[in-house]
């Protein structure tokens, strides 16, 4: 079993949207990514993994396909496998949000 503190994950960078690995196995995938001011990331997607995006703090915004939503802290998103996903900050405030794949999706691209 390993255990991680996700608040150790939370980092920002003026330069761009800061992503940090949290879990990753053969079956499960996941991810810290810290926005700040305009930053945005994506389109992000894998044609074989389905996503869910979960806002810890913050807000966003996120568009999945042809849908677009306004997102605040605790509230979350599915991205089917092949739909594609951008999120920017939405606010004053930091955001933080995590990503969860399954399975992982390919990175080697």
């Amino acid at each position: 079993m390993k255990t991680t503190d996700i608040r150790t994950l939370v980092h920002f960078s003026s330069q761009e949207a800061a992503r940090r690995d949290l879990f990753e196995t053969e079956h499960l995938w996941s991810e810290v990514i810290c926005l700040q001011e305009s930053q945005r990331i994506g389109p992000l997607g894998d044609e074989r993994s389905d996503a869910m995006f979960v806002v810890l703090a913050g807000e966003v915004a996120v568009q999945v396909g042809k849908g677009r939503a306004r997102m605040r802290q605790w509230e979350s998103v599915t991205v089917p496998a092949g739909s594609d996903l951008t999120m920017a900050n939405a606010s004053e405030e930091p955001s933080v949000v995590l990503v969860v794949a399954a399975p992982p999706p390919d990175r080697s691209a």
